[in-house]
């Protein structure tokens, strides 16, 4: 058989066996990643290439990481990047040096491993997982809550840790290089990266979606955001950076423009592919015959690893959350991420740790990986035994109530609508995403719960379906519109009642014509002019 014949049977098997894996774990509601990491095993074994001479596929993996990092930073600006500052600079750091120092110790003093092997275990088991987890929380929407921003801060900490960590690694295997000219150049290179993308690098990032938008082919439109995503990641990594911080200054660039929603769009199918091909690429890493030699050893460093760095990102965010948002803070961040590969890989080949250890430690990270998405698939039970209280709907049994009326929101024009309803004797209850208008709420006698009415646990334990209507009274058009696409994602048939406050936002809503939308502005204007003619 030719290598382009074995290249298309390989390929072909990969797409079947990807496919049917995939099919049979939606059934059981098992998470697409581990059918892609099954498949790398799989198709390793049967072409005969684990873990070795597939470059390329790497790259192209990586790739996916770059097209995620770039659609995050499409939904954060510079404006919410500063808002977010304490999530990320100060949970960030503290979450990367405690990890860091605790594992360290217990690498040094408790398992006896010598100072460089320790170093590079702590730095490489204190990054968690970006493209599990943001993957995660993009699909269920877990991105809007506390915990999802506390996690993508950490995150982007982390992604950006990545830079100095390699760089000590060449440190160590490099006798002659000063440490304090390796840090002045990254620095000046961090400088030049950052103040050429927001000037120049803007300037033609704008010029070339208005002129491709302008000519109205998708092929061109979409070939400019691709010229910007690449070229804003070449920059990066020739100034000795990752792709994805390119990638990801790239996307907040273009967050700031009116083409962020439309470009998010065309390229989330490509960005699904890519991330398929990295968890391929994961799978390929599983050396199954040394896992069975070593399953004792391997199994019980992920836990013991998973374990201390979770209590670690819980004792960080408890510092000013809710004990309920720090365990799920905790819980999606425990695992060892992608980037240990990059760390693992580069001290192996700076001859910093054996080939062996190496081997060993990548399979505890991919383990680490492959039981992340039933962690986080059941991360709100999971969370509900360190703190499940009367206000949290996310883990609430069902109500017994029908033809109800459900509130979404109890700020001021919540707290109008529920004692408009209470006087006419209607039968309703409250959700709200905020702790302290749900405490109110109980205090006032309504029956109130803590949740998030897009999450499927709270439209089943509300009894949604069962509802008379959905009265949505939030204030973020944001939330508004997620809550609406779940709601009618879980019952097409559900009344579902909108305020809106402009025509732009009615235009931006017009693809869910099953609501019913009330116009703050018109309803207004109306009682004005009502009120202007009485005689």
């Amino acid at each position: 058989m030719s290598s382009m014949e074995n290249l298309l049977l390989s390929i072909f098997l990969t797409v079947a066996i990807a496919t049917v894996l995939n099919i049979i774990l939606k059934r059981f509601g098992v998470s697409h990643i581990l059918g892609y990491i099954a498949t790398g095993t799989i198709i390793s074994y049967l072409f005969g290439f684990n873990g070795a001479g597939i470059d390329s596929l790497n790259l192209i993996g990586e790739f996916g990481i770059v097209f995620l990092m770039f659609t995050i930073g499409l939904e954060l600006s510079l404006e919410k990047i500063k808002k977010m500052k304490e999530i990320l600079l100060t949970n960030g750091a503290l979450q990367v040096l405690f990890s860091v120092v605790v594992i360290f110790i217990l690498s040094y003093y408790l398992f006896a491993l010598d100072f460089n092997t320790s170093l590079i275990i702590s730095l490489a088991f204190s990054l968690s997982s970006t493209a599990i987890v943001l993957t995660y929380l993009k699909d269920s929407k877990d991105i809007h809550t506390p915990y999802g921003q506390k996690s993508m801060g950490i995150l982007i900490f982390q992604d950006l840790a990545v830079i100095p960590i390699l760089l000590l690694i060449t440190f160590l295997s490099n006798d002659s290089a000063s440490i304090g000219e390796i840090l002045l150049k990254t620095f000046l290179s961090a400088i030049f990266v950052v103040v050429f993308m927001f000037t120049i690098g803007e300037k033609i990032v704008n010029a070339l979606l208005q002129f491709s938008a302008k000519t109205e082919l998708e092929e061109l439109f979409l070939g400019s955001v691709f010229s910007i995503l690449i070229g804003a990641s070449l920059l990066a990594h020739s100034m000795g950076f990752t792709y994805s911080l390119g990638a990801f200054i790239a996307g907040m660039i273009i967050a700031d423009t009116r083409y962020n929603v439309k470009v998010e769009s065309d390229i989330s199918s490509y960005k699904d592919l890519l991330l398929g091909t990295f968890f391929f690429g994961v799978g390929t890493k599983i050396d199954m015959l040394f896992f069975a030699q070593n399953i004792h050893i391997i199994t019980f460093v992920f836990i013991f690893a998973m374990l201390f760095k979770a209590v670690v990102i819980y004792a960080i965010i408890r510092r000013n959350s809710d004990k309920n948002t720090s365990a799920k803070t905790a819980l999606s961040l425990a695992q060892i991420g992608e980037f240990s590969f990059a760390v693992f890989a580069l001290a192996g080949a700076q001859k910093l740790i054996s080939e062996e250890m190496a081997s060993f430690l990548i399979l505890v990270s991919v383990i680490s990986m492959i039981l992340t998405p039933f962690i986080i698939g059941n991360i709100y039970k999971l969370s509900s035994y360190f703190e499940k209280e009367f206000y949290e709907s996310d883990v609430i049994t069902p109500i017994e109530r029908k033809d109800h009326i459900i509130v979404a929101g109890f700020a001021m024009l919540g707290k109008i609508v529920a004692a408009s309803l209470q006087s006419q004797g209607a039968n309703f209850i409250i959700i709200s995403d905020n702790l302290k208008h749900v405490l109110h709420a109980r205090k006032l006698g309504y029956m109130a719960y803590f949740g998030h009415l897009n999450k499927l646990p709270v439209l089943e334990s509300l009894m949604v379906k069962e509802a008379k209507a959905i009265v949505i009274t939030m204030s973020s058009e944001q939330n508004r519109r997620l809550i609406s696409e779940a709601v009618l994602n879980y019952d097409h048939n559900a009344n579902i009642i909108v305020k809106i406050d402009s025509v732009e936002e009615r235009k931006n809503m017009r693809d869910l014509p099953e609501l019913e939308f009330v116009d703050a502005s018109f309803e207004v204007a109306n009682l004005l002019v009502k009120h202007a003619l009485k005689t």
